[in-house]
């Protein structure tokens, strides 16, 4: 088979390789669609920066994949041949407290923890050997490319979203409206935010939050944007405010928006952020939160939500591509131009 290696001067090199074979717990997928996410832009695309869980080992890349299972090995207990599954995209040792939680994200086994596209190989290939413990199943009247979100982009911001919890009584501020931040008022408008305000400084992403009716109000990015908030509510600011954009002034912007009592979360990974905590968080009474990735059981009740709701992940794809074309996939996600960006097989072709 034929997969995608990423050498971390902004290009893919495609190498042939075996079809993998599974052995006891794992089976062998073939991949439908494998999505691109931000994270393999900032640390392995334009150059290899990560470290520890975000060190890229010359694998395989691709960590959002979907895909349906082709061969089953030894010692597997739930899924068999034919099973639509979404992969979450850590692999732990199953056994260490936050493995338990399902939050393998955060496993902490050096030796056993291994991220798909980052330690392991991931879905940029024609076929994947994944865990049986790693596997969601994905619903019928879910798509292939619906699945490729929930594996990280989708699932992040679910989580994120439970820990400040969103509700009709609040407007909602997100900073940033790349993939993450497009899924962000994606999942605010199934669960009943009274206004989301976006804010971003490319305008193709920025008529895209708009056209998809994913945010009322979208805001370019500039030293005015807490004065525009809050004249968009009432001279309050947000109850909620997620930031997605991992920018300094946008996650300042973030904290400063927020209203007395608010809640904000970052999301977006890497960079810094600068404030005074007594006038921006303690005289407010305002909380920060901290959210990474998701859990597996987590995973598991957004997709029953995804299909109560009938909201498909795939209406953010804007560009579909073949695996011998990936490399154009990956310049154009880097490029920020767009909105998800998808590499298909078969029938998400």
């Amino acid at each position: 088979m034929i997969g995608a290696y990423l050498p971390g001067n902004s290009t893919v090199v495609m190498k042939e390789v075996p079809v993998p074979v599974p052995g006891h717990g794992e089976v062998l997928l073939r991949m439908k669609a494998s999505t691109i996410c931000g994270s393999d832009i900032r640390c392995i695309y334009h150059e290899h920066l990560g470290k520890g869980p975000e060190g890229y080992q010359g694998v395989i890349a691709g960590h959002e994949p979907c895909g349906q299972v082709v061969k089953v090995g030894t010692g597997c207990r739930q899924f068999a041949e034919g099973d639509r599954v979404i992969v979450y995209h850590i692999s732990g040792c199953g056994i260490c407290n936050d493995c338990r939680r399902g939050y393998m994200i955060s496993c902490t086994s050096q030796k056993y923890r291994r991220a798909y596209g980052w330690q392991r190989d991931g879905g940029m290939a024609e076929f994947l050997l994944a865990e049986e413990k790693d596997l969601i199943y994905l619903p019928k009247e879910l798509s292939y490319a619906d699945g490729a979100q929930v594996a990280c982009g989708f699932g992040t911001v679910y989580e994120g979203l439970e820990k400040i919890g969103i509700s009709g009584n609040d407007a909602v501020l997100i900073t940033g409206l790349g993939p993450v931040g497009l899924a962000t008022g994606a999942l605010c408008r199934k669960l009943g935010a009274n206004k989301i305000i976006g804010i971003d400084v490319v305008p193709e992403r920025m008529k895209l939050a708009l056209d998809l009716k994913l945010c009322d109000e979208v805001l370019a990015s500039g030293p005015d944007n807490v004065e525009e908030v809050r004249r968009l509510t009432g001279g309050n600011g947000v109850e909620r405010a997620v930031d997605c954009s991992a920018n300094d002034q946008a996650r300042a912007t973030a904290i400063r928006a927020t209203r007395k009592w608010g809640r904000i979360v970052f999301l977006g990974e890497g960079g810094r952020v600068e404030f005074n905590p007594s006038p921006d968080i303690i005289h407010d009474q305002k909380t920060i939160y901290g959210s990474w990735v998701t859990s597996t059981w987590l995973m598991d009740e957004l997709v029953e939500r995804l299909v109560r709701w009938n909201l498909h992940p795939a209406d953010l794809v804007t560009h579909r591509f073949a695996l011998d074309k990936v490399d154009q996939a990956y310049t154009l996600m880097a490029s920020g131009k767009c909105g998800k960006v998808a590499v298909c097989f078969d029938e998400e072709l």
